[in-house]
């Protein structure tokens, strides 16, 4: 199986970028070919035999994402599977692009596989981390119904077949979409706890961006992914999480601002899922509902 690996940069990060690269190809088995997406800004200096591609503007997460999967060939056709792996992380362990090639060849339903993320100084997995509502065990493996954007491997056969990452969501949720149109094609997510990658301890909401592009995108999400009957009560659920969570006041003005352009601006294609994979999400432990 030929892997492959996207990284994409906003090139602030040149040490830890170099140190990424050298975990990548201190990986045991065959080489992995790497890409590395200057998402509007020039990529550092990279060892030889790294492809670059550098854009002139920040098409956000998931369109840099694309523009790595297709400098692999349409659909990232030219590899079996790619890893997409954050510029800020490590991985810290030699096997586990084998752990990966063992993983999809020993189950062709499988289409995604979620690392775990930990913190390199500490070993902990931050909750949010752990794609699954039971997440208080990070140490165990299981089935999910998401994955973590920047610590994965995607068969490309599943990009074929579904499509890429929602580009105009730009952050937040866009593994989630991905997820949901594989998992209703019939494809399968796996979290694995001993596929590990290092990245420093961090708050989401960092960004500048957060409070309104997650409720944006929850809103696009469920528009694009859900039946009908759904959207109100997926919406409606997260609404009061998010109250019960007591936002700063301008961090909840972001938020009503986001949901509501959520509702005002296009989603993109719909395609809601079928009612059986509702009960497939539902049986996983993450109805969506939620």
């Amino acid at each position: 199986m030929k892997l492959g690996a996207v990284i994409i940069t906003m090139g602030n990060r040149p040490a830890e970028l170099r140190a990424l690269l050298d975990s990548v190809a201190a990986q045991e088995g065959d080489r992995i070919e790497v890409v590395v997406v200057g998402n509007g800004s020039p990529v550092p200096d990279v060892p030889a035999g790294v492809r670059i591609v550098e854009l002139p503007e920040n098409l956000g997460i998931p369109g840099g994402r694309n523009v790595g999967i297709e400098a692999f060939g349409p659909s990232g056709a030219d590899v079996d599977a790619l890893l997409f792996l954050d510029d800020d992380g490590l991985l810290p362990l030699t096997d586990t692009a084998e752990l990966c090639r063992k993983a999809f060849a020993e189950d062709p339903r499988l289409g995604i596989i979620s690392f775990r993320i930990a913190d390199p100084e500490t070993g902990v997995t931050q909750r949010r981390h752990v794609p699954r509502l039971r997440a208080a065990d990070p140490m165990r493996s299981s089935r999910v119904t998401t994955f973590l954007g920047g610590a994965n491997a995607v068969r490309t056969r599943v990009l074929a077949e579904v499509g890429p990452l929602p580009g105009d969501f730009f952050y937040a949720h866009e593994e989630t979409d991905l997820a949901w149109r594989a998992l209703d094609a019939g494809w399968l997510i796996d979290y694995r706890a001993d596929m590990v990658l290092h990245h420093p301890t961090t708050a989401p909401s960092r960004h500048a961006v957060y409070h309104r592009m997650v409720a944006r995108n929850r809103v696009w999400l469920a528009r694009r992914n859900l039946p009908a009957p759904l959207v109100p009560v997926y919406l409606g659920v997260w609404m009061l999480l998010t109250l019960l969570r007591r936002p700063s006041g301008e961090a909840l003005k972001a938020w009503f601002g986001g949901f509501r352009e959520g509702w005002r601006t296009p989603c993109g294609p719909r395609r809601p899922m079928k009612w059986r994979t509702v009960w497939r999400l539902t049986r996983l432990g993450r109805p969506p509902v939620i």
